[in-house]
């Protein structure tokens, strides 16, 4: 029994579902958005706190090891009292440290955690801008209301959880999910899975220079980037984070979650729309990696008329912002290097209204690949994606330690359609997940089309990928569909249909027979007891 109670406290869904079930029944507690708000930003102060503590648990190791005494007055006095950590943690006043927050009594927890969030926002230009300040005075929980939640968000912890789950973006994710939040397809918000964020990363390896995300929602994207570069042994510092978001909420939890992480970056100074109002207008970057809004309607108006992102082009059409994305991101790529991978849903392959950007996309060569993913990836949605990358140099060069081909003019295309076998346990829909070996065979299928050994004009295995030449893709009219290249096989003409028939009549003759049997078994057996059978 003790076992069971400790597997559904360190449960991340039980304990949100708890939290949402006291608010749910809580005087007081807000809107949705408003209870989404005070429990994001209960986790901040929890994860924060605790790298705190864990900051000043090292620092006391540290100074054992130098033969300092870490009890001593003049050692706190010098080390502790305004402590500076070098690994990104922040340095938090008593009145911020969870220590403080989770041992106040319950009648005072509104105003404590208020008095938490002033405090440092007063102190650290990083953290600011990263929550609502009056949060929990505005609600006025009842105390024992509160108390449960701190309780419960208590349990969340990265001791218990592990340090390299984006535990913001899951607390995000589940509210996505249990709530649909915008969850349309015209202008939903999605959370990116991690594994398709890996996948993106792993074909483009965004682990030097800047990194940019136009629609950055929680800041999955930053994070799974910088994990892979620890991963990897690389220095995160080597890479400089820039992105924007239209949702003010989404753009603070982004805030929270890159400052939790100790990550450096230019999320602008509000939020805002990446159409009408550019924060990093004139910016190139090495890398863009994105999840637009799949499909979103309403995106434009007069004043984009001419804009300069897609003078070159053709204005999109206001009836869907797919176009409008890549070419925003095309703007934004650094002009001979710089390369994107984001998610498109498939609707953007073969789109009649945009074909006259798409033809000069694929003419002005910057399309590179086109890989289509399985449903059931997202568990907000099951509109099947697409995963587009661009790139601004397909000649001959290094990139990565890589000698590369010129493959100017060939896009490469795969169909991962099928690879949906590793289900996710637990959910209350269908999803999918790709694992790192499905992972790591798609970068491999993909850099090994960009290396210089390889031919492109014969790279391809059946249902699964090949190249194709711009004189083949204008002939199919520059759909960008992978089924309309890649060979599929007939499986139907595998089958010997004579050797076939033979097998189905040979087994209906032995049930033919069988029944037979049984029919004049039971015949016997009516008969023997002195009935007829008519």
């Amino acid at each position: 029994m003790a076992k069971k109670k400790q597997e559904e406290t360190l449960n991340l869904e039980n304990i949100l579902f708890k939290c949402r079930d006291i608010l749910r029944q809580a005087r007081n507690s807000g809107s949705f958005f408003e209870k989404r708000d005070m429990m994001l930003t209960l986790v901040f102060l929890r994860f924060i706190g605790e790298k705190f503590e864990d900051g000043v648990e090292n620092l006391r190791q540290k100074l054992i090891e130098e033969g300092l005494d870490p009890d001593d007055p003049d050692i706190q006095a010098a080390f502790f009292d305004d402590a500076t950590f070098t690994d990104g943690t922040y340095n938090l006043p008593v009145e911020a440290r969870w220590s403080t927050i989770i041992n106040t009594p319950a009648p005072k927890l509104n105003v404590a955690l208020d008095t938490a969030l002033h405090s440092i926002a007063a102190t650290s230009q990083q953290l600011k801008g990263c929550f609502v300040e009056g949060t929990f005075t505005t609600r006025n929980l009842a105390p024992n209301d509160i108390k449960k939640v701190v309780d419960e968000i208590n349990k969340i912890s990265h001791k218990a959880f592990g340090e390299e789950k984006d535990l913001i973006g899951r607390v995000y994710e589940y509210f996505l999910k249990e709530f649909a939040v915008n969850a349309t397809k015209e202008e939903g918000e999605f959370y990116t899975p991690h594994d398709v964020v890996q996948l993106i990363a792993a074909m483009i390896e965004p682990f030097d220079g800047t990194l940019y995300d136009p629609c950055c929602g929680s800041g999955g994207m930053f994070i799974q980037s910088a994990d892979l570069i620890r991963a990897r042994q690389g220095d995160i510092s080597c890479i400089n984070i820039y992105g924007q978001e239209k949702e003010p909420a989404t753009y603070r939890l982004a805030k929270m979650n890159l400052a939790l992480r100790g990550l450096s970056h230019h999320l602008g100074e509000e939020a805002d729309s990446t159409f009408t109002h550019d924060l990093h207008k004139g910016v190139y970057f090495d890398y863009i990696m994105a999840n637009p809004p799949f499909n979103l309607k309403s995106w434009y108006n007069d004043n984009l008329k001419n804009d300069p992102r897609w003078i070159d082009y053709a204005t999109p059409p206001d009836s869907n912002a797919n176009y409008a994305w890549i070419l925003h991101i095309l703007s934004h790529l650094k002009k001979d290097s710089g390369v994107a991978g984001f998610l498109l849903a498939n609707g953007a392959l073969n789109d009649d209204v945009a074909l006259e950007i798409r033809k000069k996309l694929i003419e002005k060569d910057k399309v590179e690949a086109i890989i289509i993913l399985p449903r059931e990836l997202f568990i907000t949605t099951d509109i099947s994606v697409t995963l587009w990358i661009l790139n601004q140099n397909k000649k001959y060069g290094n990139y990565h330690g890589r000698e590369l081909r010129d493959r100017t003019h060939e896009i490469l295309f795969m169909d991962l359609r099928t690879w949906k076998e590793n289900s996710v346990k637990g959910e209350q829909k269908k999803k999918v997940h790709l694992v790192s070996e499905q992972i790591q065979r798609a970068a491999d299928i993909y850099h090994t089309w960009q290396n210089s050994e390889t031919d492109g004009i014969d790279y391809a295995v059946p249902e699964l990928y090949r190249s194709v030449g711009i004189e083949e893709i204008r002939k199919k009219n520059y759909a960008l569909t992978p089924s309309k290249y890649i060979e599929f096989i007939d499986h139907d003409l595998e089958i010997d249909y004579d050797s076939e028939m033979k097998r189905i009549q040979a087994e209906m003759q032995e049930i033919i027979k069988a029944e037979k049997q049984s029919q004049k078994m039971l015949e016997d057996a009516f008969r023997g007891i002195g009935y007829g059978i008519g």
